[in-house]
């Protein structure tokens, strides 16, 4: 591994971590939506999906600004986050629990990104990076909505979720 010292190098080593868990997750949010059950939620993977592509071509767009290539470096915190998620997904759950658990699995991606977008932001602002701030700020403000979009969704879907573990309490209570 080579040695990292200065900032820029520590920016291009960092969006090929973002690069590597946007590809990584290209793969894992189809697998989410199908295991969907509320068609909303289903609805969400999928538009992150298409919102996923975009935040691949602004890398690409930034990496390119800088001369470096996006690629060769694994996002090992991405593959234990859809590792997690893949777990829920074979979990034996009713469904509206199944879709709590899918919905926090999501949450911890969106969590990472939000970090992980935010510190490379701040690191290409102090290189006068503008172009590359404005590219990361708006891929940023969309890894945002779409963790409100999953907290308003979790509000009714987790609710659902107890609501249903009460009525199987009550068939094994009726047994």
């Amino acid at each position: 591994m080579s040695k990292t010292t200065t900032l820029q190098e520590l920016l291009i080593d960092e969006l090929k971590d973002l690069y590597n868990a946007e590809t990584q997750l290209t793969k894992a949010l189809p697998k989410m939506a199908k295991a969907a059950n509320d068609e909303n939620l289903k609805a969400g993977f999928e538009e992150h999906l298409d919102q996923t592509h975009e935040h691949i071509a602004r890398l690409d767009r930034a990496m390119e600004l800088l001369e470096a290539s996006p690629k060769g470096k694994t996002c090992k915190a991405m593959k234990g986050l859809i590792a997690e998620g893949e777990e829920k997904i074979k979990e034996d759950a009713s469904p509206a629990v199944k879709d709590a658990a899918l919905i926090g699995a999501a949450q911890k991606v969106e969590h990472y990104e939000i970090a992980g977008y935010g510190t490379v932001r701040t690191f290409a602002e102090l290189l006068g990076e503008d172009e590359i701030v404005s590219l990361l700020q708006e891929t940023l403000d969309e890894e945002a909505e779409t963790d409100r979009k999953l907290t308003a969704l979790a509000s009714s879907l987790n609710l659902k979720a107890e609501t249903e573990g009460e009525e199987e309490d009550e068939e094994e209570d009726e047994e």
